[in-house]
Parts: C-alpha cells; sequence; structure tokens
C-alpha cells in the first residue's frame, strides 16, 4: 500500500516527539514510546503493510529536518530520536500480529478439535470449515499418520508434510493438522491421490511410521467417521501385527465386525484357545505360532522362518496345539475356528488381559 494512502492519524505526535527530543538531545519518554507502539498496534490491525508505515515515518523526519525550524537540531539527535520511535511503532505492530497469529492458530486448532469430535453444530461448523478450505457439503476422507514420536503444530514433521501437499495440491482444499500426536489429512472423498501423497509423505517425515486411511464420508458428521475409521484401522493393526505401512480401513471391515459382540468373542477365545495356557510357557507362543502359519497361508517353512524355527520344530507346535485344543490347524474345518479365535485373541489382549 502506498504512503500516501495511510492516514496521517498514524503520525499522530510524531512531529512534536521528533522536535522536542532532538532539541534536548534526550531519548523518548515511557508515555511517548508507549504512545508510538499503541499506533503501532492499530496500523496493524486496520492491515496497513509495515514497510509503508515505516516509509511514511521517514518521509515525515525528512520533512521536519528540512524545515529551517530544524536546522540548529543535531542531526544524530534527529536521527536516534526517529529510530527509536520507529523502533516503538514496529514493536507495537508486530506486538498486535503476534496477537492475531495466536488467535488465529487457537480458532484453527478449536476448529480442528471440534472438526475431529464433532462437538459443534454442524451447520456452524461447516460454515467455520469454508474459512479453513473446506467444504463439507461434500464427503471428505481422513488419513491418520503415527510414528515413534508424539508431533505437534509447528513440528519440522507436520511441516514438512504439509508444505509438500500445499505446493502439489494447493487448490483442493485439503487439511493437514496434527491431533493427539499423530499426523492427520483431510482430503474431499474423490480425491485418492491425495491421500495417497499423505501416506508416502508422512511415512517418510514420520521415519517408518504407519499410515491408516478412514472411507469417504458426507457431511460434516462424515469427517469425525473417517477419523475414527483410521484410528481404528491403526489400533487393529497394531494389536493384530499387521505388515503394511499404509492401511485402508476398507480393507480391514472383517475385523470390527468380529469383535462388534465383544462376550461372543470373548467365549471364543477362551472356548478354542484357552487349554494353549496348559502349556510349557503358556498359550502366548503357541498363539504366535498359529498367527505365523495362517498369514503364510499355512505354509510351514514360510511359518517357521518367520519365527526362526525349524521346520520339525513348528509342526511340534502345532501338534500339541491339535492335542490340547482338540482341533487341527491342517483341517479345513477347523483352521476358521482358529483362525478366527486367534483374531480375536489379538483384538482382546488375550491372555495379557485375562477375561
Amino acid at each position: 500500500m502506498a504512503g500516501r494512502d495511510i492516514p496521517a492519524d498514524y503520525l499522530d505526535g510524531y512531529t512534536g516527539i521528533l522536535a522536542d527530543a532532538s532539541a534536548t538531545g534526550r531519548g523518548l519518554t515511557r508515555a511517548e514510546l508507549e504512545s508510538r507502539r499503541a499506533l503501532g498496534e492499530r496500523a496493524a490491525d486496520a492491515g496497513f503493510g509495515l514497510r509503508a508505515l515505516v516509509g511514511v515515518h521517514l518521509e515525515a523526519a525528512r520533512a521536519y529536518g528540512a524545515d529551517p525550524v530544524a536546522v540548529q537540531v543535531s542531526a544524530a539527535a534527529l536521527l536516534a530520536a526517529v529510530e527509536q520511535a520507529v523502533d516503538a511503532f514496529a514493536e507495537g505492530y508486530e506486538r498486535a500480529q503476534l496477537l492475531a497469529v495466536r488467535q488465529e492458530e487457537a480458532a484453527r486448532r478449536e476448529f480442528i478439535d471440534d472438526l475431529l469430535h464433532g462437538r459443534s453444530d454442524l451447520g456452524l461448523l461447516a460454515e467455520r470449515a469454508e474459512r479453513f478450505g473446506l467444504r463439507l457439503s461434500s464427503s471428505h476422507a481422513v488419513a491418520v499418520a503415527q510414528g515413534e514420536s508424539a508431533y505437534e503444530e509447528g513440528d519440522k514433521a507436520p511441516r514438512a508434510v504439509e508444505q509438500a501437499l500445499t505446493s502439489r495440491f494447493a487448490d483442493r482444499g485439503v487439511l493437514v493438522t496434527t491431533k493427539d500426536g499423530r499426523l492427520v489429512c483431510v482430503a474431499p472423498g474423490d480425491q485418492d491421490d491425495v491421500l495417497d501423497f499423505f501416506a508416502g509423505q508422512a511415512h517418510t517425515a514420520t521415519d517408518g511410521g504407519r499410515v491408516a486411511i478412514g472411507r469417504p464420508r458426507p457431511g460434516a458428521g462424515g469427517v469425525v467417521q473417517s477419523y475414527e475409521e483410521a484410528l481404528n484401522a491403526l489400533d487393529i493393526a497394531e494389536r493384530l501385527e499387521l505388515t503394511p505401512a499404509v492401511l485402508r480401513a476398507a480393507d480391514l471391515l472383517v475385523y470390527p465386525v468380529l469383535g462388534r459382540d465383544r462376550q461372543a468373542m470373548a467365549d471364543l477365545v477362551v472356548n478354542t484357545l484357552g487349554p494353549l495356557r496348559q502349556a510349557r510357557g503358556g498359550a502366548e507362543p503357541l498363539i504366535e505360532t498359529l498367527s505365523a502359519y495362517f498369514d503364510t497361508g499355512c505354509v510351514a517353512a514360510q511359518a517357521a522362518r518367520r519365527l526362526n524355527l525349524s521346520v520339525r520344530a513348528l509342526t511340534y507346535r502345532l501338534d500339541r496345539i491339535h492335542r490340547l485344543t482338540g482341533t487341527n490347524p491342517a483341517l479345513p474345518m477347523h483352521r476358521y475356528t482358529l483362525q478366527t479365535a486367534v483374531i480375536g485373541a489379538r483384538l482382546l489382549d488375550w491372555p495379557e488381559r485375562p477375561f
């Protein structure tokens, strides 16, 4: 903004301060400095640029120095007075800007918390979302990345991911943030490329962290649902020790279904796997054996390598499971029951948490 467009109000009392301070060689008084700071705050709130504001101060100082009345004034004293006045003005300007940034950050944080937990009126939330580039009338999907460390807004990892997405998808209506130590990306539900790109960037930024992507859901409430699906996918992956770095909630729907009736699942786990607690070393090594056996498609050699066992040792364990439970992992009729029970044990943290 040109200096001529800046109202003279922001120079109120400036020439008088220069005249008095430079004539006597004194520094500006506390009241004079505070008056400059107050004007700087007002100018920042009004949206004027600091560069233009400093320019009009220097222009006014030159005009005063050229006045015949000021000819006897020491140039050094005048320069010192200008420096103090402009510095105080800039301090007030920056203080107002910092306050505005903090208020904006607080508003953004509050919006994100409300968005991901659905704690606000959905209509009002949709209005607030437009301020942050989201149109909640359409569907959105949420991706969540979790690393070894907890991340907050402004940390190196979320900044790097946000900058990468902004550079590539500046006009796509994407929100990148953090929540409970995790990186979060909210993107339009029909733009899988955005979420895939976020997953790659977040995996790298979190030093190999895991990323889960919820299903697209419509409306403001859909963001909450997609976010919770992503969190559940991360939880399932940890409990079941799933290996993929990127998980999609749509590919894991069987696990919430299995865990929906907790009591029925607990009964299945105890009735099927309970006898394994009689084994030397407890049930955990044998459950780990079953898990590896099923994960490798019931190929004994591959399961043995995964467990660092010989095929003979693995076969012995499977026979032991058969004798204790009465179910044979090699028989298709028994395999489904055992595999479902193993999944249930992982989901319910059994036998670490006995029922």
